[in-house]
């Protein structure tokens, strides 16, 4: 992950304790992706090979019944540009389970860096969730 990108992650959730990991491709290794996202979800599509991931619980989630109002969008930079790198920042509770999911991108041809997704998972355990990114 960019410096710039985990910096932006860290200064992004407020000082709460967090794990912060960056996406890669299990098919290829990449680390470029056009996301699909929503306020409660990100999918994303490894510029490299097409495989598809949800980032963390999203695919739970991720159907025409949850959306309602909320149906995903591609993530798109200011710029114009759709392919980012991706990271997610885990802000963790006391206990140390996860309490809040981040996904951050940074813009391949701008290097602009924005939060595009950011839910609460009120549930546990969230051990699961800090590979699934």
């Amino acid at each position: 992950m960019s410096a710039e990108l985990g910096a932006f992650l860290r200064n992004a959730v407020d000082d709460r304790p967090v794990k912060i990991a960056s996406s890669v491709c299990e098919g290829c290794d990449g680390r470029l992706f056009s996301m699909l996202v929503n306020a409660s979800g990100a999918e994303r599509e490894c510029s490299g090979c097409g495989r598809r991931a949800f980032i963390a619980d999203s695919g739970e989630y991720w159907s025409e019944e949850a959306w309602e109002d909320d149906e995903p969008g591609v993530a798109c930079c200011p710029c114009g540009g759709e392919e980012f790198e991706a990271a997610v920042a885990f802000s963790l509770g006391e206990e140390g389970s996860v309490r809040w999911v981040t996904v951050g991108l940074r813009c391949r041809q701008d290097g602009f860096s924005g939060v595009y997704a950011d839910w609460k998972i009120d549930y546990g355990p969230t051990d699961h969730l800090l590979s699934m990114v």
